[in-house]
């Protein structure tokens, strides 16, 4: 079922320490059980599997239990040993217990102990939200495309939702009733995972466009970062607030570990113009323009430190600009490639190769160690403690 692979060396890398292989359909989602030396996890095989770590090194599932439909999706709460398993019937289990709460497959779930709520959202574009002492349905919203990700924030009873359009909405959720609060604008594509901070009140967000962006909620100014590093979707996060880093995982194995302590900028917003705003030649759509210098037009760019509508000429350069969360060359106009030095182009994340489709990652930075899992059915744990650091939290409570 599974085999140890090393020993822990002290390497400022992911440490793979174990392969947990068993599953016949993709693993979508696996949780590390605090204090033990053990893992949750849900398949498309319609299985649900409790892998406990044997004397042999290896980890073996001590319960096997199948349901009705694939699961899609899970939230294990500790303290109270409860599991919340979606499916894609658009149900979910809650301690042997069926309840419909959605009306297509359930992508994602946050149990709130506090308010002893079950939120959930589907690809019928729901949000709902359910009693779980009751077991009666309090309330639910429908958005205009398949909702993808959750976060809750049980304090102020916040829901933040991605969904496959691309936006993030805010909404407060009542017993019978919510509000909706603002919705967040900033990414090309489809949100995949969101991972809510409410110590300093920062959400991050990852999506099919490659890139993460962290909103500054608690500082009610919009101000948003950007971060490129991967190649593919960003399909998982996790922020760690007493390190100030944050974790992010791709579909093709990427690890990236950004600096989040690092003193930062906002990256312009693009401007628009009908022609370049360096040598003032037009861009192809000027049609009155090009017919009176006798020019042909030219296609329009964007400096990425500067957010100015740039001809191809006038920005030839590419540049690393961390400071922006560029951490891979981009266009930038030739006049701020002159302004970038080269102490700017040091790198403010570190990037890991982790060697199989990450769809899911969770993490236990009181013992350094993470999971991760996905489409190819493998199971990852890992020694994180090196690249995150030693000083982890001690008092970490998983979703």
């Amino acid at each position: 079922m599974a085999a140890e692979i090393h020993s822990r060396p002290q390497t400022a890398r992911p440490v793979l320490l174990n392969k947990i292989e068993g599953h016949s359909d993709a693993v979508n989602a696996a949780v590390l059980i605090p204090k033990e030396d053990g893992v949750i996890t849900v398949s498309e095989d319609r299985t649900i599997r409790v892998w406990l770590k044997r004397d042999s090194g290896q980890y073996w599932p001590s319960i096997y239990h199948t349901v009705s439909s694939p699961c899609s999706c899970m939230s294990y709460h500790h303290d109270s040993r409860r599991i919340f398993i979606g499916q894609d019937n658009g149900a979910v289990v809650v301690s042997e217990n069926r309840r419909d709460l959605v009306d297509n497959r359930v992508s994602d779930m946050v149990f709130s102990l506090e308010s002893e709520w079950v939120v959930s959202t589907g690809h019928d574009k729901s949000v709902s939200w359910m009693c779980t002492q009751s077991g009666s349905m309090l309330g639910r919203h429908y958005f205009t495309a398949w909702a993808s990700c959750l976060q809750y924030d049980h304090e102020t009873q916040h829901a933040f939702v991605g969904d496959y359009s691309g936006q993030i909405t805010l909404l407060k959720l009542e017993n019978q009733t919510y509000s909706i609060i603002t919705t967040l604008k900033g990414h090309e594509g489809s949100i995949a995972t969101l991972w809510w901070d409410p110590v300093q009140r920062l959400l991050f967000s990852g999506a099919s466009d490659h890139s993460v962006i962290m909103w500054d909620i608690g500082g009610r100014k919009g101000r948003t970062l950007l971060l490129q590093g991967h190649h593919e979707r960003v399909q998982a996060l996790r922020y760690l607030q007493l390190t100030r880093q944050l974790l992010s995982c791709s579909a093709d194995g990427g690890i990236a570990v950004w600096n989040m302590d690092a003193q930062r900028e906002e990256a312009p917003q693009w401007l628009d113009s009908d022609s370049c705003q360096k040598c003032e030649q037009p861009f192809f759509w000027n049609i009155k323009q090009m017919w009176d210098t006798k020019t042909l037009g030219l296609r329009q760019h964007h400096c990425r430190k500067c957010g100015k509508a740039v001809c191809g000429k006038c920005s030839s350069k590419r540049s690393t600009f961390p400071i922006m969360g560029f951490e891979f060359p981009v266009r930038v106009c030739d006049a701020c490639f002159d302004t970038i030095k080269e102490e700017d182009r040091t790198a403010l994340a570190t990037f890991h190769e982790g060697k199989h489709n990450i769809a899911h990652m969770d993490m236990d930075p009181s013992r350094g160690l993470m999971v991760t899992c996905g489409s190819d059915r493998i199971v990852k744990i890992w020694d994180v403690t090196q690249v995150v650091g030693c000083s982890l939290a001690t008092g970490f409570s998983p979703r």
